[in-house]
């Protein structure tokens, strides 16, 4: 997105909220789902269009885990390690995705096709062990089923995608 069109799109999401550095989280959210992260030149733009520094604004979300600052992959996997899923395999669980793509949790494959993280808990524990693929829940999940669902994703065993 050039430079006029992405501070374009930034001053409307702005002009949703009233003008208060309280917003600044809710704008964040609403720029990484428009664009996937937060790029550099998103921050910029929101820094010359609110006259919050870009310094403040890096301060915040990064304080935040959800907000990224480099565009995702095409699909993430999500695995549950929460007492439920912990108990029912999740680590196997992981450690197969990990062997599997050759990267480990909070990675991102080379080619940007699978990103692959752990969290704490997805809220699904009477269907542990959970997967989430890109926020599909996939319940009841077995070591044995993850080269299957990578191959469904387009994953071949050479580490590449379709």
């Amino acid at each position: 997105m050039a430079g006029s069109e992405l501070a374009s799109a930034v001053a409307e999401i702005l002009a949703s909220y009233p003008p208060r550095r309280d917003n600044l989280i809710t704008v964040l959210q609403e720029i990484q789902e428009r664009d996937g992260y937060l790029s550099e030149a998103a921050v910029r733009a929101l820094s010359g269009a609110s006259g919050i520094s870009e310094n403040e604004i890096y301060g915040v979300a990064t304080f935040y885990t959800h907000f990224r600052f480099h565009p995702p992959a095409e699909h993430t996997v999500h695995v549950c390690l929460g007492t439920a899923c912990h108990v029912r395999g999740g680590h196997q669980l992981l450690h197969d995705f990990e062997e599997r793509l050759n990267i480990t949790a909070g990675e991102m494959t080379s080619d940007h096709r699978f990103g692959l993280e752990r969290v704490a808990c997805v809220g699904c524990c009477a269907l542990a062990p959970v997967v989430l693929v890109d926020g599909k829940v996939r319940a009841n999940m077995k070591p044995k089923h993850v080269r299957g669902l990578l191959t469904q994703l387009g994953h071949k065993a050479n580490g590449t995608g379709a």
